[in-house]
Formats: C-alpha cells, structure tokens, sequence
C-alpha cells in the first residue's frame, strides 16, 4: 500500500521515509564511544559546581567552566575521575571517616593528582589565573 503523500502526515507515516532517515544512523551503532566520554549529566554537575565556585558572568563562566571540564575529561577516564572526585569530597568528612581518607597516603596521592588534573584545566580555560 503506497501512502497518500498528500496528507499532513505521508511521509511520516511511510516506513521507507523512516528507513531512509535513518539508514545513515545504522553504520555508527557499531562506532564504539570515546574512553573519556564523561555522561552529560556529570558534564552539568561538574559546570554548575564550578559555576558556584567561581562566580562571575553567567555566559562567561558557563563558557569556562565547560572548558575545564573537557580538558578533564581529555586526560582522565570516566571511571577514574569519578572515583577520584568522590575522595575528593569524602576528604573533608569530619571525624573518624574522614579521618581514614585524609590518612591513607595512596588516597591522598589520588586527591592530590584530582587537584593537579583541575587546577590546570582551569587555568588553561582561564576559570583562574
């Protein structure tokens, strides 16, 4: 049955319509994605907490902030830095917990590549000087 093309809804409706748009799309089921592809919601999580760190104009420091958190994301693993930001919060937990983070010397080595890994994504997107 050929559709009536003449309806609003005929090239919707028309499954080789849809093949056809969506036949460009079928070769990258295969494309594997990047290591370091970090998930959006944690790409927005880690802009606004920058934001909050760095006030200024909102335009701008979207920008910026947006920045660093790719310069992240190019030299560490999902996987990693999100571990590794974890530790980075949990290092400030008062008393005995966080008393184990801040002595454990391989956490803190950790903690302090984290800080590294930052604070030259954020000078490289002039969050800070």
């Amino acid at each position: 049955m050929t559709p009536n093309l003449s309806t609003p809804r005929g090239p919707r409706t028309c499954p080789a319509w849809a093949a056809r748009l969506l036949l460009p799309l079928a070769g990258l089921a295969g494309v594997p994605a990047q290591a370091n592809d970090f998930p959006t919601l944690e790409r927005v999580l880690y802009v606004q907490e920058c934001m909050r760190e760095h006030p200024g104009s909102n335009f701008e420091m979207v920008s910026k902030c947006a920045c660093a958190q790719e310069a992240i994301a190019s030299e560490m693993r999902f996987e990693d830095y999100s571990a590794i930001h974890a530790l980075f919060n949990a290092n400030t937990i008062g008393g005995e917990r966080g008393a184990y983070i801040r002595d454990n010397e391989s956490l803190q080595v950790q903690i302090r590549r984290y800080r590294e890994v930052q604070t030259r994504a954020k000078r490289a997107c002039f969050v800070i000087r």
